[in-house]
């Protein structure tokens, strides 16, 4: 057990397995399930929920596999994804080719590979509309479905997660999207109570980090190797790894 949000606990019966960026890292996907699928055995909830808190896509190896093994695990067990500000990115992509630039520098090129789409180096406006047709067309329907089904936050008993963080001063359910998937500074640097614990990612550190108001767990996975997934139960809270 590590030490947790001091009062913050979700209900009776649930314990939740909430899971920061991945970022194309199949492998270490892979490795998790087989984690929550071992502790689930050993120690079996009466309701387990498995919250993933977006940046599924870009710069790891595999966004294509790791959307497919969210889908196909969320027919079998109780799921919530978050979208994160990658996933929003590529959707926006689809909408106005015209982002490729600036999308390729958050690592976009890692995820249009991954569907076997390969721009041009320097493409002209053509070849831009070209490349977002390509990803169209070999994106499966259920990766469209999933990606226009991810919700923007989550609320369990005294826990609210999102992928990035809230803006300080504002109510959660008043919450603006942009700052749900994008907000760095003004969340992290603040001490305030925001009226629930909140679990993110969004932000890489080396170590899951507990603060009095949010639980920071982005452990950089797809260049660290390292993906953290936070367990919580009652007033109970532990780690686990791949």
């Amino acid at each position: 057990m590590v030490s947790t949000i001091p009062g913050a606990r979700v209900p009776h019966g649930i314990r939740i397995y909430a899971v920061g960026d991945l970022h194309g890292r199949v492998d270490l996907l892979d490795r998790l399930f087989n984690h929550i699928d071992d502790d689930l055995r050993t120690f079996p909830a009466h309701r387990a929920i498995q919250v993933y808190l977006g940046d599924y896509i870009d710069r790891g190896p595999d966004s294509r596999y790791v959307l497919d093994r969210l889908i196909e695990r969320g027919e079998i067990h109780e799921m919530v994804c978050l979208k994160g500000n990658h996933e929003s990115f590529l959707l926006d992509f689809l909408r106005d080719p015209e982002l490729l630039k600036r999308w390729r520098q958050f690592g976009g090129l890692d995820t249009l590979m991954s569907y076997g789409v390969v721009p041009p180096f320097n493409p002209t406006k053509e070849q831009v509309d070209a490349v977002a047709a390509g990803l169209h067309k070999a994106m499966p329907s259920t990766h469209f479905e999933f990606l226009n089904q991810l919700r923007t936050s989550f609320t369990c008993g005294d826990y609210f997660f999102v992928h990035a963080g809230v803006r300080p001063g504002v109510a959660l359910h008043q919450q603006q999207e942009r700052d749900l998937l994008w907000i760095r500074d003004e969340f992290l640097q603040s001490e305030v109570d925001f009226g629930k614990a909140v679990v993110h990612g969004h932000t890489p550190v080396p170590t899951a980090e507990i603060r009095r108001n949010r639980i920071n767990i982005d452990t950089g996975a797809y260049a660290t190797g390292l993906l953290t997934c936070l367990i919580l139960e009652e007033d109970r809270s532990w780690f686990i790894a791949a």
